[in-house]
This record gives structure tokens, sequence and C-alpha cells, in this order.
């Protein structure tokens, strides 16, 4: 059995052992980091917040865009709340790129865009860096490790 199987029957017999209680109090279950990034205080498991970008980078500032976005992933993976930042290169057209970025929640977005290695990657896109650049938001449905 899967452990967001096992998760999700834990959370309904939890939800329903509390509605069958008349004094209910608010509790946090006891679960391990790997699980816990996945409730919320209300006991429903919310679901991690995607960032993917596509981004093609000019050839002569191919140099200037692989240190700062190694900054940059470097970085961010030790955010709060960044489960994954990957940079991947197309097989392709070597100056296209797809950046994968996993949060607990977008709060945790709005986190890491104040952070100076952010802020690197925005600059240089607004320098001209960058033929293109497209950002899309989804939230996490089977995410794992």
């Amino acid at each position: 059995m899967t452990s967001m199987k096992l998760l999700s029957q834990s959370t309904a017999a939890i939800a329903l052992l509390l509605r069958s209680s008349s004094t209910t109090q608010a509790f946090a279950p006891a679960v391990s980091r790997s699980t816990s990034r996945f409730y919320s205080t209300s006991l429903k498991m919310s679901k991690p917040f995607a960032v993917v970008v596509e981004a093609e980078v000019q050839p002569d500032r191919m140099d200037e865009f692989l240190k700062v976005m190694e900054k940059n992933a470097q970085q961010s993976r030790q955010e709060p709340g960044c489960l994954r930042f990957d940079v991947l290169r197309a097989q392709d057209n070597p100056n296209k790129f797809f950046f994968y970025e996993l949060y607990e929640s977008p709060a945790a977005v709005d986190f890491h865009k104040t952070q100076d290695h952010y802020k690197a990657w925005a600059d240089f896109k607004e320098s001209g860096g960058t033929v293109t650049s497209v950002t899309k938001k989804a939230d996490g449905e089977f995410v794992g490790n």
C-alpha cells in the first residue's frame, strides 16, 4: 500500500474519530518530516505548489546564465518551504532550459521571490538575457521523493 494511501486512510480515520467525539480538542498529529509537509493545521491534506519555467537563453549570455542559475538553484534548495528546485537543459536546443520548482505553499514562493538569488535571475531576464521565458503554476497532485 502506498504511503499516500496510508496517509489518506489515517487522515480519514482521525477525522471520523474527531467528529464522533463531543469534547474534541485541536491537536497536531505526530508525523515525520517527510509527511508533515502535506498536512495543514485543519488535518486535511494540502497540496504542494509547483512552478515550471521554460526559458531560452541568449547564446552569448550562457556563461552568465549558468552562474546565476547554479547559485539560484543551490540557495533556493536551502529555503524553508522549498521542496525541490531542478534546472534541466533541453536535448534538442542547448539554449533552452526548464526549471522545476516545488514548494510547500504559494507563501513559500512569495518568500523565494524576496531572496537575492531569485532577484539575480529576475535581473538577468530583465536585462535581455533570455529570448523567451514562460512560467506555469500548478498544484501538486501525485508528488513523491
